[in-house]
């Protein structure tokens, strides 16, 4: 049986030892120590060691965990610059009136929370006075990504500062007035002040990683200098349960971007209750970020705690400091010091005596008040470690208490969270706390005060001189006064419009042709963003590889494997391609740094992230929301679209659904384009809608969603006539008709259909629309409806008018005017898709889709399993006509036995 007390082998076993007798002596020399003075020491100069290993450079592991104490000592902090005391009364008031707004306001029945900016206003004021750079230098500054719940402290400060007033405080959470506060970041909503939206919690993180390597690329592209902006992130320590939240740490590490610092605020709490309970929180973030590759500073205890650790000789404070889970630290902040003497130091000899050298007000002081993410000094010193510090990513452990200041009813309570007032007593005692001039007497009638020290006292004069010399107010959201783009040239859209001839194009492919040709443009070319998730290949684009490069802040350190090729995997440091490995939410993060460079950077730019239509919407429509939010530009193009097109694929790789996802945001507009003349139109449309001149009531804050196909057909041309480009960016027009079409019914007042398809399912409909015909005797009128969602709001923008007297008709009864006969329309998604503009067709109206999972076979077999194909398309339209005794009835039965459906 193996000892198991024996020391095991270890990969160390496998390299020849030069020097056993060295060796032993090293070992001997630790055993000796954890003899005489115990385990911890032994552990303690381990560690000590091996810092002075990494220190000077040799290669070794690096410790992913250390003593729960701050990372910087006492002795090395530097002061910090400016008037600490006019510092501390500012954040008073911000403390005052972020409670005062979220009370007031629950009145109103709206909510808010307290709590979380009560834990960190140190962290926010310490930045906004000595660090976080403003856009008024060089348009850009930082990027802050402020932790949505803390969003009643940053509106206290921009009341402080003269941007808001007690009206705005007063309309906190009641936006309909036209003058109200958004309950968290909402640039849509607060678009001169917010830059991002945060509050759905995982998003904050995975942004800020990708916009810091955003500013990397636009520097590194020549588009702008942005090295000098940093990206401060400010978290929650709950929230970084969140997957997307730790999902991009190592490609932080791995490019090097210490442009980039989070702060964790950890008050050790999330909604409901301890974060780690039963755990440490804290230690577990440092492994996790330390295992990452980031450099990791820890602020824990304020400076009461200096005589603590000054007493602890034997190294049992920091051994109990260790030991000591999340819930039982929560609840010393609530207990009185008898209770702190029994159950942190009576567990052992050596704390036992340290406490007896203590007053109950000392301990009190360190449980109760000393944390390190509440001291001015503190939180300085762990900022300037952070934007000192080159080759890696910062994140900053800041440990707080929930509801600091707030009173005993507040403070680390698990319910915090939901508590959404204070009483007017309590707002007596958080005044006589924070020593703020409030009487008694300006609570009038039980209503508790805003507090203002006068636009000409002495601290505003100080808070808005710091922000003068950071560069301007912050958090700050701008759009710079940048002239619209020139339109690409024409020739690139009109080569489509003569269509393939006999070559058979998918328009996955005729979407990545138009790209190739654009990216040339010498007015717009560079300005393009290409985002893959490793997917590049499948789609076509392998040819852009060696045109454009991949971007890569090393370059290519490597000779490429396929080198002799023409088209060789090709990374530059300067490269214009973001090819993100398999990730959606990297490469969706990309997409939003790149869709807002505009107003971020004064720099628009022009993505285009193209993804398996899949795995785009499903998988990431919440960034899609945060897109939106964030009001970004640019084209999400779902290639290998459509339920039956991915052969043998599969259900998981079968899309039948995303553009009823799409439709749900408000920001998105959503094509399902059946031809390259199509794609090209839509494409040249967006981008002066975005980019160049937008036409009056033209929002440009918005993005575009297409899908695009992979099945090869031949792509015919662009019909003549008025209206083609009006009907495509509208959503719909005639493609033909049964005589322009040529075919061929044999009685002259034939039965007549209106066959409306989108996408590829336009194909099976013109096959049907030729088997009505010499098979059936009706003529069909076939319509391409390139967009159902945006011939739905058109509808529900005419419908609103009319409810305020105006007289509009929808564009999609315009369109269908006059048209004989039932309308029959036909998708490769579910029938949710076209049915969004049922009830605005005064004819008869039906609809065929894909709707269940998606299946493997062959394209033909899965459309006959969904009855979508042209046969299908036949026997439904059939059916229609039959119901209006315009064909016989047995009509129908005939069809189905004939076609074996």
């Amino acid at each position: 049986m193996t000892d198991p007390n024996a020391i095991q082998p270890s990969a160390l076993d496998q390299l020849p030892d030069r020097d056993p007798e060295e060796t032993a002596e090293w070992q001997a020399s630790l055993d000796a120590v954890a003899k005489a003075a115990g385990p911890h020491r032994a552990a303690y100069l381990m560690r000590r060691t091996l810092e002075r290993a990494e220190g000077t450079g040799i290669a070794l592991p690096k410790l992913l965990e250390t003593d729960y104490v701050n990372t910087i000592p006492t002795s090395a902090e530097p002061s910090v610059p400016g008037d600490e005391a006019m510092e501390s009364r500012i954040t008073a008031w911000n403390r005052w009136n972020a409670a005062a707004m979220v009370t007031r306001g629950s009145k109103h029945g709206v909510g808010g929370h307290i709590a979380t900016f009560a834990s960190a206003a140190w962290l926010y004021e310490t930045g906004f006075n000595h660090f976080f750079q403003g856009k008024e230098a060089d348009g850009s500054g930082d990027q802050l990504y402020i932790q949505g719940h803390a969003s009643p402290g940053i509106y206290a400060r921009a009341f402080l500062d003269g941007r808001l007033n007690e009206d705005h405080l007063d309309n906190f959470r009641q936006e309909s007035g036209g003058n109200g506060l958004p309950s968290y970041p909402h640039p849509r909503r607060l678009p001169w002040l917010w830059e991002f939206p945060t509050v759905s919690m995982g998003l904050g993180p995975l942004s800020a990683i990708y916009q810091a390597r955003f500013n990397r690329y636009l520097t590194a592209r020549g588009i702008k200098d942005v090295s000098n902006s940093h990206v401060w992130a400010f978290l929650g320590d709950g929230e970084m349960d969140e997957p997307e939240s730790t999902a991009a740490l190592a490609l932080a590490s791995r490019e090097g971007l210490d442009n980039l610092t989070f702060v964790i605020n950890c008050n050790l709490q999330r909604l409901d209750g301890p974060v780690r309970a039963n755990f440490k929180i804290v230690q577990e973030l440092e492994a996790q970020f330390r295992g990452a590759g980031w450099n990791v500073v820890k602020t824990l205890w304020g400076t009461a705690w200096d005589e603590l650790f000054q007493l602890d000789t034997t190294g049992a404070l920091v051994r109990r400091l260790r030991e000591v889970p999340d819930a039982q630290v929560q609840t010393y902040q609530t207990r009185d010091a008898a209770y702190i003497r029994q159950d942190f130091f009576g567990t052992d000899p050596a704390l036992v005596e340290m406490a007896k050298l203590l007053s109950d007000d000392k301990i009190l002081e360190c449980f109760h008040l000393s944390r390190g993410g509440h001291e001015a000094r503190k939180v300085y010193a762990a900022y300037k470690a952070a934007v000192e510090f080159k080759g890696a990513p910062t994140v900053i452990l800041a440990q707080t208490v929930k509801g600091f200041t707030l009173g005993e009813g507040f403070a680390s309570k698990n319910a915090n969270h939901q508590m959404k007032k204070l009483t007017v007593d309590e707002f007596k005692a958080m005044r006589d706390l924070l020593e703020l001039p409030i009487k008694d007497s300006d609570f009038v009638d039980g209503v508790v005060p805003y507090g203002h020290p006068g636009a000409d006292s002495p601290e505003v004069r100080y808070l808005q001189e710091r922000r003068a010399a950071l560069g301007g107010p912050a958090p700050a959201r701008r759009v710079h006064p940048v002239a619209p783009l020139p339109a690409p040239a024409e020739k690139a859209f009109a080569s489509f419009d003569k269509g393939s001839g006999s070559q058979n194009v998918a328009t996955t492919m005729a979407f990545v042709r138009l790209i190739k040709d654009l990216v040339r443009d010498k007015e717009t070319g560079k300005r393009w963003v290409p985002i893959v998730p490793d997917e590049a290949r499948t789609f076509g684009m392998e040819s852009l590889f060696p045109s454009l490069g991949i971007y890569s802040p090393k370059g290519q350190t490597y000779e490429p494997v396929d080198r002799d090729q023409l088209m060789y995997y090709k990374e530059a440091k300067n490269g214009q391609i973001l090819n993100e490995g398999i990730t959606e939410a990297g490469s969706m993060a990309d997409f939003i740094a790149a869709s807002t460079a505009y107003s971020t950077h004064g720099e628009a730019m022009i993505p285009f992230y193209i993804f398996y239509s899949m795995f785009g919407w499903q998988r990431t429509a919440d960034q899609m929301w945060q897109l939106g939010d964030q009001l970004g530009r640019g084209f999400l193009i779902g290639a290998t679209a459509g339920r039956t097109t991915l052969t043998g694929e599969g259900l998981q790789h079968a899309d039948g659904h995303s553009p009823v996802i799409a439709a749900t945001n408000p920001a998105a507009l959503t094509y399902d384009p059946a031809f390259a003349y199509e794609v090209a139109t839509i494409v040249k449309d967006g981008l002066r809608r975005m980019y160049g001149e937008a036409a009056p009531g033209e929002d440009p804050n918005v993005f575009y969603y297409l899908t695009v196909y992979n099945e090869p057909l031949p792509q015919p041309a662009k019909p003549s006539g008025l209206g083609i480009d009006e009907g495509i960016v509208k959503g719909l027009y005639r493609f033909n008709t049964a005589e322009s079409a040529g075919v061929t019914v044999a009685a002259a007042n034939a039965p007549r259909i209106q066959l409306l398809g989108s996408g590829t399912a336009i194909h099976w409909t013109l096959q049907a629309q030729q088997l009505l015909a010499e098979e059936w005797g009706v003529a069909a009128d076939v319509w391409s409806a390139t967009s159902w969602t945006e011939l739905r709001r058109d509808a529900l923008e005419a419908d609103a008018a009319l409810l305020r007297g105006e007289e509009r008709v929808p564009y999609v009864r315009q369109a269908l005017q006059g048209a004989e006969g039932p309308v029959l329309a036909v998708s490769d998604y579910m029938r949710q898709v076209p049915d969004q503009i049922a009830q605005w067709v005064e004819q008869d109206y039906s609809s065929l889709g894909a709707d269940g999972f998606g299946l493997s076979d062959t394209r033909e077999a899965a459309r006959r399993h969904f009855g979508i194909d042209a046969h299908s398309i036949v026997v439904a339209a059939l059916a229609q006509l039959a119901k209006r005794g315009e064909v016989k009835a047995t009509a129908v039965k005939e069809a189905r036995e004939k076609y074996g459906l």
